[in-house]
């Protein structure tokens, strides 16, 4: 999962795909609708090596020139905080409900969040998206997994996908709609104060009426960034690795990773 998907936000103008050894491709598209190369090693070989290169035109939204969000109803009512419509609930239905049963931790932190009288439901999202950034430590772990929200919770720390999947959980328990992203983040001269960078990125989406899927990064406080460089959304982080795969024969293996993402001075489009 390397290649994003074409779109409004996000135009694909290049896309190449190197791999050793050589072998047989092919690609598809996942239940999501996410592009996926499956690839076979044409025969033995002491080293994979896959190497992405994009180039790509980013267009995010203003969130500030959204001026028809669903208001909330009164503070800590248990009245969901938008209203899908009948078409869109069936569609979005799965991205609503929780995977994780309650837990008093997750529980107890996320009544800690306040919602104000009148606030609109981006609103909502824009401050719990700020406190995960503000309350939580960030650090990197290569091991395998996703912390659950009671865990993340509890540690007071995680990497980019434990706060992704912490909001997600949260929201998802507040009646949005929400969907977990991997893809990359440009961190100019990688600045120290933005986090994830150098790696794959985690965040999160949430589905507005009339807005459709919003961008919000709690690792960094980010939403809707032209820093975001989205690769591929799912359900659920284990759906979402952005390489998998299986060694036949007795072996050990290690992994290296690195993203670099830069600005390109490529023209831009002439009008037409």
């Amino acid at each position: 999962m390397m290649r994003p998907i074409d779109s409004h936000s996000i135009r694909v103008v290049d896309a190449t795909l190197a791999l050793t050894p050589p072998g047989e491709t092919r690609w598809t598209s996942d239940a999501y609708s996410n592009s996926v190369c499956h690839f076979t090693p044409g025969g033995q070989s002491n080293l994979l090596s896959v190497v992405s290169t994009l180039l790509i035109e980013r267009f995010p939204k203003e969130l500030r020139q959204a001026e028809h969000v669903a208001p909330l109803s009164p503070a800590n009512s248990l009245a969901p905080p938008v209203i899908y419509s009948a078409a869109d609930a069936i569609v979005l239905a799965p991205y609503v409900r929780p995977v994780f049963l309650p837990d008093p931790a997750h529980a107890a932190w996320l009544s800690g969040q306040t919602r104000e009288p009148g606030d609109s439901a981006l609103d909502v999202l824009l401050r719990i998206n700020r406190a995960i950034h503000q309350a939580f430590t960030y650090g990197v772990r290569d091991q395998y997994g996703t912390q659950t929200p009671a865990q993340t919770v509890n540690r007071r720390s995680g990497t980019c996908r434990d706060f992704a999947w912490l909001m997600i959980e949260s929201v998802r328990r507040w009646g949005f709609a929400a969907r977990f992203v991997t893809g990359y983040l440009y961190s100019p001269n990688n600045y120290s104060g933005i986090r994830g960078s150098g790696a794959t990125h985690a965040w999160c989406e949430v589905f507005l009426p009339d807005l459709g899927w919003l961008e919000f990064d709690p690792t960094n406080g980010l939403s809707e960034s032209p820093d975001l460089i989205r690769v591929a959304a799912t359900r659920t982080p284990e759906e979402a690795s952005p390489m998998i795969g299986v060694v036949l024969g007795a072996a050990e293996s290690m992994m290296d990773v690195s993203v670099v993402v830069t600005l390109d001075n490529y023209p831009a489009p002439m009008p037409v």
